[in-house]
């Protein structure tokens, strides 16, 4: 009969502290390049190392605890961390393309993307992939390495969005702000960390402000 009590006392503590080890349920999207949705990247639970997969539009609901970290994974891209605390109940994640074609063709091939096109419609850069201090400023480096991409009047103008006598150029986007182009100018490469040029459907998550494309600029942290 204790043998039977003991057992019956210990399933009730394991049920409580995993209840307690799971405060709340959280749900979260995760994404690439803003706005393509990862299907299938695993979301795992710091607390708990409960793991679950995104779905279809990149969705995912978990159960943590009020002070919790999740671990988001998936072939070809780098590996994100999002910290829970007790205000979070929605959790954004914007998971970064490994650069090389290989793993564009391994997200594709995966399934993490189902949409092949938006993710072609995005070139990627960044300062591990070449020396941005061999250009001057930053049209010289967008202009020198992005095909079909040109500078017409301080504007960056992508091929294929729009005509280059319509003078309505790209938007650009500095470390999550839009700004205006003239920070092209004063912004040094040497300070760059990675650029992503954005045309076609896969810009419309800045509404019309991106209709031209979008040049997506990451600057260097103290730590990088």
């Amino acid at each position: 009969m204790k043998a039977l009590n003991a057992i019956f006392f210990t399933a009730i503590l394991f049920f409580a502290l995993n209840i307690s080890a799971q405060d709340r349920m959280v749900h979260g999207r995760v994404f690439t390049f803003d706005s393509i949705p990862l299907v299938g990247a695993d979301v795992e639970v710091k607390s708990t190392k409960q793991v679950v997969k995104t779905d279809s539009v990149g969705n995912f609901s978990v159960g943590c605890s009020n002070e919790d970290q999740l671990k988001v994974s998936a072939k070809g891209f780098t590996s994100a961390k999002f910290k829970v605390d007790e205000k979070i109940r929605v959790a954004i994640i914007n998971m970064k393309l490994k650069s090389g074609e290989k793993n564009r063709e391994i997200a594709i091939g995966y399934g993490y993307v189902l949409d092949a096109d938006k993710l072609n419609a995005v070139a990627t850069l960044n300062n591990n992939d070449v020396d941005f201090s061999q250009y001057s400023d930053m049209y010289d480096l967008i202009q020198g390495r992005f095909a079909g991409v040109q500078i017409v009047n301080g504007e960056v103008i992508i091929r294929g969005v729009n005509s280059i006598n319509s003078g309505s150029g790209a938007l650009i986007v500095l470390d999550g702000t839009p700004v205006d182009n003239s920070i092209l100018r004063a912004l040094p490469p040497t300070q760059v960390k990675s650029i992503n040029v954005i045309k076609d459907g896969s810009a419309a998550i800045y509404g019309s402000r991106g209709a031209n494309g979008v040049v997506v600029i990451e600057s260097k942290k103290g730590n990088d």
